[in-house]
């Protein structure tokens, strides 16, 4: 069995291969995040605002999901219709997911 030398563990570090693996793995996931970010919807917000609170409306594909309630004294908090029925449940979050009701066309 050959004697390994420092010489020859550094000239194996230094070979292209580890280096090229490390960028296509770097490529991947850029692609897969964007790939990811496009086909995640981005909904319609519409906003209007008076002397007590700011209300943003979600839509997305026509169909209103999700309201947002900020009042100008106090935590902001969702109205959110998670499957349709027109029955808007209080969400205290900072977001809401898009439900698969509204992504359906």
């Amino acid at each position: 069995m050959p004697k390994t030398t420092l010489h020859t563990r550094l000239q194996a570090l230094r070979h292209p291969l580890p280096g090229a693996l490390l960028a296509t793995l770097l490529v991947a996931t850029a692609l897969t995040s964007t790939a990811l970010a496009q086909n995640t919807p981005t909904p319609q917000v519409t906003t209007h605002s008076d002397a007590q609170q700011t209300v943003s409306e979600y839509r997305l594909n026509g169909k209103l999901y999700a309201i947002r309630v900020a009042p100008k004294s106090g935590q902001a908090y969702f109205l959110y219709d998670a499957d349709g029925d027109g029955n808007y449940q209080r969400r205290d979050a900072d977001t809401v997911p898009v439900p698969a009701w509204v992504q359906r066309e």
